[in-house]
């Protein structure tokens, strides 16, 4: 116990009711739109089947996670308008879906596709090269659901419990709910975890300013917090980061569907429309995003002084909400958790058991033992995320997730561009994502694994995402390569 923060009986018990009702749901959702779960597109992708509003809560479920809510508003408590690079970053990823994840959608259901990997594997024939673009997935994301962890524990210490016992708990209860249940468990979940996290969220933002003073004090009290703090900090940005954002917003929207949870939640809907459509829709999220980034200036406003900035919105919750929200927010926090770790285990299980076991080791596996793998490869993975956060410490699995951004970027090329384009092949995007992997991961590392890199051309300094500089070489070599490669041949099934 936290003698800090010592348990309120009632906010834990409203915790504790609905962790407990998200766990019945999960094991529950093996029976909604029922399908046969040894098969691998029916435990993996929920057998196709997910129509407009379905789809738009399990996207929106596993785009927006318990670290966006927890790290947004610390990102804008600690540096101010810099932290809402995620605001852009959002409106411009949905005008790509729009454009780009139809078509993608269209000829994964016409060959029978389940990852991205299976699509590049499609086109390009081979196996060394879809194996890769799988590795990539399955890297980055690894640290990702770490994240939904760190998410959960500290809500869990907001509540006044240490120690990492109740995140092992509510662990093994999502790994065996997804095992039993597939992408069924996290999709019936998302609809209870949205309207909390809405009703969270318009509750704060109503309630807290009037508790203040009005969004005037909070804004006031912001500036003059940052010009007190001084530095690059502010409630505006600065001219020397307007680069950074923008790169950092662009890089992160052309990576946001490339990673394998959100190429899972595409390929499960029931068509090329429905993922349009939720395209015209998903940016209500973004609304939801900018309000919550907003508690970061809230809490400045509050007087709320925290030794991490990750413990910002709870200890805010805490000091301003009776212990029935506390519990009530803490819960819808949690299962934030819950849904797109299962979604991210569920898309990593799928790219190895497609791409890397069964066309390196085990060919003439059947469908059921495709499903069979995926099925256990899901427990592993959240095992390892749960490793993560028990022995290393959560900077390292901050890092390894801004790195994870990097990686995940550089199979980009092979996946978007391979829509639109025959003129690319196998050596090029192979000798490309290579490229861009080492460089991204270099100069990373070379900045102490900070997501930008300031790029001298003259006298000029651009700060850039490090994402996107290694995606502009990838794309320079892979285009290079592909020019004085043959031209590849269409792969026939």
């Amino acid at each position: 116990m936290n003698d800090l923060n010592p348990v309120d009986p009632v906010a834990m018990t409203i915790f504790i009711a609905f962790f407990a009702l998200v766990t019945v749901l999960g094991f529950v959702a093996a029976r909604w739109k029922r399908g046969d779960l040894t098969q691998l597109h029916e435990w993996g992708l929920g057998g196709r089947q997910f129509g407009v509003l379905i789809s738009w809560f399990l996207v929106g479920g596993d785009f927006y996670t318990a670290y966006t809510v927890i790290a947004v508003p610390a990102l804008v408590y600690s540096v101010g308008a810099y932290g809402f690079f995620a605001l852009p970053y959002t409106i411009i990823v949905y005008h790509f879906v729009f454009a780009v994840m139809p078509k993608l959608w269209k000829i994964a259901h016409a060959k029978n596709h389940i990852t991205g990997a299976d699509y590049v594997q499609g086109e390009y024939g081979g196996k060394w090269f879809p194996a890769a673009v799988a590795l990539t997935g399955i890297v980055a994301t690894m640290p990702y659901i770490a994240l939904q962890l760190v998410g959960m524990q500290v809500v869990i210490k907001g509540l006044g419990v240490t120690g990492e016992l109740p995140l092992i708990a509510a662990f093994v209860i999502l790994a065996v709910y997804t095992y039993s249940s597939g992408l069924r468990a996290p999709e019936m979940i998302a609809f209870v975890k949205d309207i909390m996290i809405y009703i969270v969220v318009i509750a704060a933002v109503w309630l807290i300013p009037q508790k203040l003073g009005g969004y005037a004090h909070v804004f006031d009290s912001a500036d003059q917090f940052f010009k007190a703090k001084g530095g690059a900090t502010g409630i505006t940005l600065k001219p020397a980061q307007f680069t950074a954002y923008a790169s950092l917003a662009l890089g992160s929207a052309l990576a946001a569907f490339m990673y394998p949870h959100t190429m899972t939640a595409v390929l499960s809907s029931s068509s090329a429309t429905t993922v349009r459509k939720n395209a015209i829709f998903l940016p209500a999220y973004t609304l939801l995003l900018g309000l919550i980034a907003l508690l970061g200036y809230m809490a400045i406003a509050a007087g709320v002084h925290v030794k991490s900035a990750s413990d910002v919105v709870p200890t805010l919750f805490g000091t301003l909400f009776p212990s029935w929200f506390v519990g009530f927010a803490a819960a819808a926090i949690a299962i934030s958790a819950l849904v797109p770790a299962a979604i991210m285990s569920i898309g990593s299980a799928n790219l190895f058991t497609r791409n890397l076991w069964r066309p390196l080791i085990a060919p003439d596996m059947s469908p059921a033992a495709e499903a069979s793998c995926a099925k256990l490869v899901s427990l592993v993975v959240k095992f390892g995320a749960l490793l993560f956060i028990v022995f290393l410490p959560t900077q390292y699995v901050i890092d390894l997730q801004l790195l994870g951004g990097v990686w995940i970027l550089q199979i980009f090329p092979a996946i978007v561009f391979t829509l639109f384009t025959r003129r690319l092949t196998t050596p090029g995007l192979f000798l490309g994502w290579l490229v861009g992997i080492v460089l991204g991961t270099g100069l990373a590392i070379a900045q102490g694994l900070k997501p930008v890199y300031v790029l001298h051309i003259g006298d000029a300094s651009w700060p850039l995402y490090i994402g996107i500089i290694a995606l502009v070489v990838n794309i320079v070599v892979t285009f290079a390569v592909s020019l004085v490669s043959p031209r590849r041949v269409p792969v026939t099934a």
